[in-house]
């Protein structure tokens, strides 16, 4: 595999010009939000210790793309973005591991596997509560691009009881009323399904990892 971008000659969306902007801080603010992106790499590792094809949508800076390697030093990794600003970010994280990782720059609306082997792990950390609309077609295009027994893991917002809070993260691309669970629920059997609680109750965040049956 190697270390490239795919180009795919559009205009922006809104999604893609908010990012190149945010790419810039991206990694120095974020990690007051996004919890659990490491944690959730400990019940993926215990549902499979060793996948080989692993994708993860929405792959931003690469931070997941750099852990998933070190975590899974055999598998083949694909990384998927819209933005070109955060792909240039995780080019430098990922480029210690050559090869091995793949970076595309396009849409998630159809199934990357076409060889029929299909991956073994698809990772979405904090990008489907900002596919609006899109994130049911995500879902269904996850399950189709899993290999038999793969497993789709999730860690995102869940939701608020603070209305505030909700329009100003709607403001920022982000739904968050719970949507997500029960469509992973319908689709996945679940290993891991824990809803989490953020600042002392003010969001939860969602923990999921299930097995394609």
């Amino acid at each position: 595999m190697s270390n490239t971008g795919s180009e795919q000659p559009r205009e922006a969306t809104a999604i893609e010009r908010y990012y190149r902007f945010h790419s810039y801080i991206y990694d120095a603010t974020r990690w007051s939000f996004l919890f659990g992106r490491t944690a959730i790499l400990k019940p993926i590792a215990a549902a499979n210790p060793e996948p080989a094809r692993i994708l993860e949508v929405g792959c931003g800076t690469g931070k997941n793309l750099f852990n998933l390697c070190q975590r899974f030093p055999n598998a083949a990794v694909t990384g998927l973005d819209l933005s070109e600003a955060m792909l240039d970010l995780a080019r430098a994280k990922v480029a210690p591991f050559g090869d091995r990782v793949r970076l595309l720059r396009q849409r998630y609306d159809a199934p990357l596997s076409t060889d029929g082997g299909g991956f073994d792990l698809i990772l979405f950390s904090y990008a489907l509560s900002m596919f609006n609309p899109g994130f049911e077609a995500a879902i269904e295009t996850a399950h189709a691009d899993l290999a038999p027994e793969g497993l789709c893991a999730v860690v995102d917002f869940h939701d608020t009881g603070f209305p505030w809070f909700e329009r100003w993260m709607g403001v920022n691309h982000v739904r968050m009323n719970g949507q997500l669970r029960p469509l992973l629920q319908a689709r996945f059997k679940a290993e891991t399904d824990d809803v989490r609680s953020a600042y002392a109750g003010v969001w939860r965040y969602l923990m999921f990892v299930g097995r394609k049956s």
